[in-house]
């Protein structure tokens, strides 16, 4: 069975790749297609097939995907260039007749009213409408999001952002890549949508907190108008456009928008999703 990962190339895709090998599927079986390949030298030197992908060029993507029997879009990372890039992908599975794409979107995508998730939407839209076999996995944020961050919050001494006491539903990529890797090798998985989160939300005030704990410096978190957060953002060289997007999003949490409880990640993995206190205390003694 020959399993194509496209977005190979970030982190998630990376993770994904350990673990289908770590499941024991053989090397030569796995497909890792993205832009820099160089990046996935290492899987190469293991055995993994590693395909150069440009999702602007079909000729590319459908190379990467013939013979493939099961494929992972991991969402691009682009906004406002998602949609089309989703399709060339989506066209290319329906023309190989894969027997499934499964597909990574976003925690509560038929319901959230976040910016972020419209191109997951017009995404599973065109899924639906597409004919080919696919699952859904609705990814909630990564805990990533805000530790890879921690240089910046020890910096300014603080948290800030549009939150408000609205909780989220983290976990970290590698919990999201092995339910990723569980999906493709479960039989009957068509059709099957699963909202994932981790197993215990927490608020910005508990990021501060476990912020606080982990480096043994005060770190508060300094809730702000939408607006000012956006100007926050461009202050530090976030493009005004993507900083929008991060004010909408938080006010998305303080909604309950990335809130999970179904349990599906856990049951993924069969094991407990990392914690806020386990990621923040690895980032701060990496730092």
């Amino acid at each position: 069975m020959s399993i194509v990962v496209t977005g190979a190339t970030g982190q998630l895709g990376r993770h994904v790749l350990e673990a289908l090998l770590e499941r024991g599927v053989p090397a030569g079986g796995i497909v890792a297609a993205g832009r820099s390949v160089e990046k996935l030298a290492g899987f190469a030197d293991r055995g993994v097939q590693v395909k150069h992908v440009d999702y602007a060029d079909a000729a590319s993507v459908a190379a990467a995907l013939k013979g493939a029997r099961r494929v992972l879009l991991i969402s691009g990372s682009e906004v406002g260039q998602r949609v089309e890039q989703h399709r060339s992908v989506i066209e290319a599975a329906k023309a190989e007749g894969v027997d499934l794409l499964a597909y990574t979107s976003i925690a509560n995508a038929d319901t959230t009213g976040m910016l972020l998730a419209d191109e997951h939407k017009a995404t599973e839209d065109m899924l639906r409408e597409s004919g080919v076999p696919f699952v859904l996995l609705r990814n909630g944020w990564y805990l990533e999001n805000y530790t890879e961050q921690l240089q910046g919050t020890l910096a300014q001494g603080a948290l800030a952002g549009s939150a408000g006491d609205g909780k989220v539903s983290g976990a970290a990529r590698v919990d999201y890549a092995h339910a990723a890797a569980a999906v493709l090798l479960a039989d009957d998985q068509a059709g099957k949508v699963y909202e994932l989160g981790g197993d215990d939300a927490f608020s910005m005030a508990d990021l501060a907190a476990e912020t606080s704990a982990a480096t043994g410096k005060d770190i508060s978190y300094k809730n702000l108008p939408a607006e000012e957060y956006v100007g926050v953002l461009t202050g530090v060289g976030v493009p005004e456009a993507f900083a929008e997007i991060l004010a909408d999003s938080d006010l998305g949490i303080a909604r309950g928008d990335l809130l999970v409880s179904t349990g599906d990640l856990r049951r993924l993995i069969g094991r407990p999703t990392t914690s806020l206190g386990q990621a923040v205390r690895a980032a701060a003694a990496s730092a």
